[in-house]
């Protein structure tokens, strides 16, 4: 068993994370990596620069994206592994759901000027000049900054939070349509934390079956905030399903401050032979 430590889902300042694709780099060299997956929302422009600065290290580097889909209702993310960041329909298909984000940002920015707030997303994107994504993270770190709130968690239980009065839905692609815009860029699909979806065992067991007449070829079994028991049920599932393992932390720097690179809150262990087995 090759027990080498990985992590597989890993965000940067070019979607919503705190650490530069280059110092993501260096902290996974600090934490003992010998692999890392950069999987920002909707965007792979900072997979070039993490490459660059992998180059003289030992630090493996695959080539990722997390895309927001959508099914049944219910926001699922799908990961892609192995892909090609300079496939012209993956970086056309980025570019639509950014712009999409965008419309989104603009309406939420509306509704939060209204309860009092100076924003705007001319605003946000000079206060975050390296996200090539801008999400809702960034609004609630916008209001934590300006000194409107005390805490970005403040802000997603009252204001932006799902279900709130400044929330803004938007358009999402199915998972599937996902899953085949990761395969025609030459990646493999992995289902992103199917333990937050928070869904029934019937309905859970609908999606994977769904997703894997599409072709999916992972889940996340392994996660930052999964108890014992969700990581055996969640394994269990994937051996029905026949479904490769996979596993990250979903770092975000001091966006989500409890979670570390390579062990998330602590215990997470994510072996190199997974990455073997998915590649």
């Amino acid at each position: 068993m090759d027990t080498r430590k990985i992590d597989l889902h890993v965000h940067s300042t070019e979607s919503d994370g705190t650490f530069t694709p280059e110092e993501l780099i260096l902290e996974a060299k600090k934490a003992g990596l010998a692999a890392m997956a950069l999987t920002d929302h909707d965007t792979v422009n900072g997979i070039a620069a993490a490459r660059e600065a992998a180059k003289d290290t030992e630090i493996e580097l695959i080539s990722g994206v997390e895309l927001s889909t959508e099914y049944k209702g219910k926001e699922v993310h799908m990961v892609g592994l192995f892909l090609d960041e300079t496939n012209p329909a993956l970086l056309k298909h980025l570019a639509h759901f950014r712009e999409k984000r965008d419309g989104r940002n603009e309406a939420m920015c509306a509704l939060l000027r209204k309860e009092g707030f100076d924003i705007t997303e001319a605003a946000l994107h000079e206060m975050f000049p390296d996200a090539a994504v801008l999400t809702r993270a960034h609004v609630a770190n916008y209001l934590v900054n300006k000194g409107y709130i005390p805490s970005i968690s403040v802000a997603f239980e009252k204001y932006i939070g799902d279900g709130c009065r400044c929330q803004v839905p938007r358009d999402m692609i199915t998972p599937m349509e996902g899953i085949d815009l990761i395969h025609n860029a030459g990646g493999k699909a992995i289902l992103a934390h199917p333990i937050l979806y928070k869904m029934s065992d019937q309905r859970l067991r609908e999606l994977f079956s769904d997703c894997k007449a599409k072709g999916l070829e992972g889940v996340e079994a392994i996660y930052s905030t999964y108890q014992p028991g969700d990581e055996r049920y969640i394994r269990k599932l994937a051996s029905e399903y026949d479904l490769k393992i996979s596993g990250g932390s979903d770092f975000h720097g001091a966006n989500k401050p409890k979670i570390k690179l390579g062990t998330g809150m602590g215990n997470m262990f994510v072996p190199y032979e997974l990455l073997e087995e998915l590649r």
